[in-house]
């Protein structure tokens, strides 16, 4: 099968390296890669297509949703980019019920907009233009996360592509065991091209952020986990911890906060926040329509972005102690996620997202010079892993190395066993290798 034989029945856009376009379509947000094509896929049909040809190459193929991959695993060097983009359609089917239908190439912020519309919203990703499919694949904690639960618990059913090219919806009732292994999955099962989700009744929020000087890390992340023991499921929170960057930029102890609960509530629910240890040194939070929560990520120039993360059943004193001496020690720079509520009350084995006893996800982006040595990364990596040895697990969306290390931290043993399993049914030849992959269960 030639390119030729592609673009007859093909309704996208294919971009070689001489085609004008071809730099901004093999760039992502954290690196660039050099395809030998990038097939700009407008229909599923197009995916079998793009899938037949690479496979016929045998080309290594990356798909694209937002582009966000934090290991840079949504383009590639030489092979080929099954990039969704162009499948960004969002549809109410039911305002009633809530039921919606998601194109996996749309952003979150083009998603919650439209939603908006109707009065609706869904638990999704704090970044504009993360990608609605990449995102859902693995999870998605977003800021109603404990009224709500996770992205993939609001999923009724996906539409996919499968490596040999059958076009699927996996529901409940279809094709059971493939719609629960993308519910955490990743991207390891075929190439998502929509997504039918219940949406829930959410117009205005309250949300922003209150900043605290440094002053006792392990004081202040206490307090505030000592409130959010307490706190309303209404209410999802994330504490920062920021590095020092030179004297006109201290360390803060910050708390994000989204209240999603009554207005007149939200004030005396807010307050304890306003009373940690420290004084208020700003205060941003203010009622907000839910689509502007979402922000805009972005790196400084000549970077190298580590990103790791680990859940915790228990925010101890203990874990605290040592997030604090990172801190302290060795200038680190962390989020701490508190989850809970409507999260925790959906069974382990119910989606391959199997930790859902955490109360926290802690999450350590580490930011070096773009040119730092392997030696020097895992130099700088060593505190994180002190921390991380005491974890449950890790969140799939969050990790910058595909490593079997990495996969064993994502899954829980059993539940990594069923999806061996499933893989070696929908995808014997890994040909979906781009992402924290599973491997096939061998026969």
């Amino acid at each position: 099968m030639t390119l030729d034989d592609v673009r007859k029945d093909f309704s996208g856009k294919i971009i070689t390296p001489n085609d004008a376009g071809y730099d901004a379509a093999s760039i992502i947000m954290i690196r660039k890669g050099s395809p030998a094509v990038v097939f700009e896929c407008a229909s599923p049909q197009d995916i079998a297509l793009a899938l037949a040809y690479a496979r016929a190459a045998n080309l290594l193929i990356s798909v694209r949703s937002g582009g966000h991959s934090n290991a840079g695993l949504s383009t590639n060097d030489g092979g080929v980019i099954i990039d969704v983009g162009l499948m960004n359609s969002v549809e109410v089917l039911n305002k009633e019920t809530g039921l919606v239908r998601i194109g996996a190439g749309a952003k979150w912020l083009e998603a919650a907009q439209t939603l908006h519309e109707y009065d609706l919203a869904i638990s999704s990703g704090d970044t504009r233009t993360v990608g609605v499919g990449g995102l859902t694949l693995g999870g998605g904690i977003g800021w109603m996360v404990r009224k709500y639960g996770l992205t993939i618990d609001s999923l009724q059913s996906a539409e996919l592509v499968t490596a040999d090219g059958n076009i699927l919806t996996v529901s409940a009732q279809s094709h059971p065991d493939l719609f629960w292994a993308v519910r955490g999955g990743g991207g390891n099962f075929g190439v998502v091209t929509a997504l039918e989700c219940i949406a829930h009744r959410v117009r205005d929020v309250f949300f922003g952020t209150i900043a605290y000087p440094l002053v006792d890390a392990e004081a202040q992340i206490k307090a505030w986990r000592d409130y959010m023991r307490t706190a309303s499921e209404d209410l999802t929170t994330s504490a920062f911890l920021t590095p020092v960057a030179g004297l006109e930029a201290p360390a803060h102890f910050i708390v994000a906060a989204c209240w999603a609960g009554d207005a007149a509530d939200a004030d005396a629910a807010l307050a304890p926040l306003r009373k940690l240890p420290g004084s208020v040194v700003h205060d941003t939070v203010a009622q907000k329509q839910y689509y502007e929560v979402l922000e805009e990520a972005a790196l400084p120039p000549n970077v190298h972005v580590e990103v790791n993360n680990a859940f915790f059943p228990n925010l101890t004193d203990e874990v605290i102690g040592k997030l604090a001496a990172a801190k302290r020690d060795h200038n680190m720079m962390f989020q701490i996620r508190y989850l809970g509520g409507a999260m925790n009350r959906v069974a382990a084995d119910a989606t391959a997202f199997g930790h859902r006893d955490s109360e926290v996800m802690v999450l350590a982006p580490l930011i070096l010079p773009g040119d730092a040595s392997e030696e020097a990364i895992q130099a700088a990596l060593q505190p994180w892993y002190g921390i991380a040895k005491d974890s449950k697990g890790a969140y799939v969306n969050f990790f910058s190395r595909n490593a079997d290390r990495t996969v064993q931290a994502a899954y829980l043993p059993d539940t990594l066993k069923r999806l061996e399993q499933i893989k070696a049914k929908y995808d014997p030849d890994n040909v979906f290798s781009q992402n924290l992959n599973i491997k096939p269960a061998k026969k």
